[in-house]
């Protein structure tokens, strides 16, 4: 792994995205964007599955309403994110908040979300939401929000 990783932030591209004044903030804020639409998605979602705006949408209608922002806001995340893990790749890979965050991030809440936003079309026809919807919807918010206290502990490491 750390093979990998030293190839990934020799590379010339990397090295000067990582000593530019102008382009490192670009990829950050390319991260920070992408994140911020794709789980702003996941989370009206989730939030409406727990009941919230029942008199605005049914969730079916909801997640048509954002089902391409959010695949839009994974891809940019995760080009910026790539892009930032590069840039530091040996700093990363021994970094126990950066662990914590890829292994949530990955299996569990990405195949979480593909779960919910599949079972919302058969669950969110109508404004009331079933219970399991209601348990989903708040295990993939908790997701959430673990990931992202990961993610704020990844710089004290």
């Amino acid at each position: 792994m750390e093979s990998i990783a030293h190839f990934l932030q020799n590379l010339p591209l990397i090295l000067w995205l990582g000593s530019s004044d102008h382009a490192y903030p670009f990829v950050q804020l390319t991260h920070f964007g992408g994140l911020s639409l794709w789980v702003s998605t996941c989370l009206m979602l989730d939030i409406r599955l727990l009941g919230f705006g029942k008199k605005l949408l049914t969730p079916a209608k909801l997640l048509d309403s954002i089902f391409v922002w959010n695949w839009i806001g994974l891809a940019i995340a995760v080009t910026g994110g790539f892009t930032l893990f590069c840039i530091a790749a040996g700093n990363y890979i021994v970094n126990p908040a950066f662990e914590v965050k890829i292994y949530m991030i990955l299996p569990v809440a990405l195949l979480t979300h593909i779960f919910v936003q599949w079972k919302t079309r058969e669950w969110g026809q109508t404004e009331e939401t079933p219970m399991v919807a209601k348990l989903a919807g708040g295990f993939e918010f908790l997701l959430w929000m673990s990931v992202m206290t990961a993610a704020i502990w990844i710089p004290n490491y």
